[in-house]
């Protein structure tokens, strides 16, 4: 594949140039160019971790995470996009649409890259420990962590806009942190809706499961099995507590 489809300088803008690649965000006659290139490269990195995810269970398993983590990025932008777009041009921004697109997905590919980073750690859990619940926190902060790194870079080049080029508003900048945060709880709430993204081994096959709850007492109750682990002769208590907290995330309750 060549330098002009899938162009390094894309995937890792936080290790160039930054004023440099801000200045091509900003200015670049051929955006829309770029903005294919940063899609492409966000849904083989998204792509590659999903396997990573899913292959933990089976290989259906694997190929269906990583077609659902790519739609899961952009859906959650889609569904955020609109009323952040809105929002800023109230504020007198005169940002074009393609540029803060092409802005948000830069930010995107630096948080997937991050992501599949974490794979060789990933795996190496998989291999040595392969306990379900430690993994499904382990992909939740890897998650976190990486979304971090992709909406500061983000918020650095909006600020470089705003200080440097006078066409985003200083309030804009502001706006952006509140609307990372409903960003973050749609994404969760997507997340929830497409899973599994991760099953345990024993369970069959599902492209979709429908159970009540959500992901906020499925990542406690992953982390309560986690703490007190699991076993054979498990006390009424601990069942009462499953009860309770299932279903949880890509639930691993018996059909």
């Amino acid at each position: 594949m060549s330098t002009d489809v899938l162009n390094l300088s894309d995937l890792l803008p936080a290790l160039q140039n930054r004023e440099g690649y801000f200045e091509g965000l900003i200015h670049d006659e051929r955006l829309g160019r770029r903005i294919a290139r940063l899609s492409l490269w966000l849904v083989v990195l998204t792509f590659a971790y999903g396997v990573v995810m899913g292959c933990y269970s089976s290989w259906l398993q694997a190929f269906t995470a990583g077609v659902k983590v790519p739609v899961l990025f952009f859906l959650s932008v889609l569904i955020c996009f609109p009323a952040f777009f809105v929002i800023q041009l109230i504020l007198g921004s005169s940002m074009r649409m393609d540029q803060m697109v092409a802005i948000i997905l830069s930010g995107l590919v630096l948080a997937s890259a991050i992501m599949l980073s974490f794979t060789p750690i990933v795996v190496l859990f998989m291999l040595t420990g392969g306990n379900y619940h430690f993994l499904q926190l382990l992909h939740v902060a890897v998650f976190c962590l990486s979304g971090l790194f992709g909406m500061k870079s983000i918020l650095d080049a909006l600020k470089w806009s705003c200080e440097e080029k006078a066409v985003y508003p200083q309030t804009g900048v502001i706006v952006f942190r509140f609307w990372t945060v409903i960003l973050a709880f749609v994404g969760m709430q997507l997340a929830w809706n497409l899973r599994p993204f991760l099953a345990e081994r024993d369970q069959p096959f599902a492209l979709f499961r429908k159970y009540e709850g959500n992901l906020y007492t499925a990542v406690l109750y992953s982390f309560q099995q986690l703490t007190k682990g699991s076993g054979s002769d498990r006390g009424a208590s601990e069942v009462e507590q499953e009860q309770h907290f299932l279903p949880y995330l890509d639930s691993t309750a018996k059909p």
